[in-house]
């Protein structure tokens, strides 16, 4: 079982980005490739959020290959974040982590040939919750300089825990000491970094929420999109079949092949979004 997970471990890595710092820690760094062809004009960027649990993961494994070729290949940059990781960082750190990424790319889309007013956040797993939490909460952002029209929308994809206090009465048991962990026990704070219950306005213009077949990740995608809707922010959301732990990885590993159902429905929403 080891070999096989380091084997694809290694056959997720993506180690050729160019690596830059956006904070002092040293977790507070992205990988950041352009498009696969030079463009015209500024680029549009599709920045990546790992996933882990909130305690583990990485920018250069968490990424998946298929999805970085196959975003420079339609005209856009890709980045890849890393962001403290709790137990020595909070959750609402790392949502700050990531608004400070956007803010350092923003500040630096000349140098990276980017265009700033067309950035996409995408994240999965606990990443997935960690961009619905920026995209939803504008704490984050403004902490960071910037407000919700500094995004130009929010792909979540297959997140379980945008309603904090639900998941952790109702997740997965197996699930129950890392969202301890990540969340704590305080019912306000659980709310506070509860996309779901901070889904009133104002947010990110738009969302695209994607979800595989995970009754708990049902759940919370369509609670979001309910959330959303009732505040006016146009959301999209699309179920892909996948089961359990594989599907859950296989939605993030296989998101750019050709041949997977959700890859051209995302590619059609960021076409409406970052119009590459």
């Amino acid at each position: 079982m080891a070999k096989r997970m380091g084997e694809q471990i290694k056959a997720d890595q993506t180690t050729d980005g160019r690596d830059m710092a956006y904070g002092a820690d040293p977790l507070q760094t992205l990988a950041f490739w352009s498009p696969a062809a030079k463009s015209a004009g500024p680029a549009p960027l599709v920045l990546f959020v790992h996933g882990g649990g909130w305690k583990r993961g990485d920018k250069s494994n968490g990424t998946g290959k298929a999805k970085i070729a196959h975003y420079r290949a339609q005209g856009y940059a890709v980045a890849s974040v890393n962001y403290r990781l709790v137990p020595d960082a909070t959750v609402e750190q790392q949502a700050s982590d990531v608004a400070s990424a956007l803010a350092y790319v923003k500040a630096h889309a000349t140098d990276l040939g980017i265009d700033p007013a067309r950035i996409v956040l995408m994240g999965h797993s606990a990443g997935a919750h960690l961009v619905a939490l920026v995209g939803t909460d504008p704490r984050y952002l403004q902490a960071a300089g910037l407000s919700e029209r500094d995004v130009a929308g929010i792909v979540p994809i297959d997140g379980a825990a945008y309603d904090v206090p639900k998941q952790m009465r109702i997740g997965a048991r197996i699930m129950g000491e890392t969202y301890e962990q990540a969340f704590g026990t305080d019912p306000g704070r659980q709310r506070a970094i509860s996309p779901t219950l901070q889904a009133a306005a104002p947010n990110a213009p738009a969302f695209l929420i994607i979800h595989v077949q995970r009754k708990d990740g049902i759940e919370q995608s369509r609670g979001l999109a309910d959330a959303l809707r009732k505040a006016g922010t146009s959301v999209q959301i699309n179920d892909f079949e996948g089961r359990g732990l594989q599907g859950h990885m296989d939605i993030n590993r296989k998101l750019g092949l050709p041949d997977y159902p959700a890859t051209p429905v995302v590619d059609a929403w960021l076409k409406t979004r970052l119009g590459a």
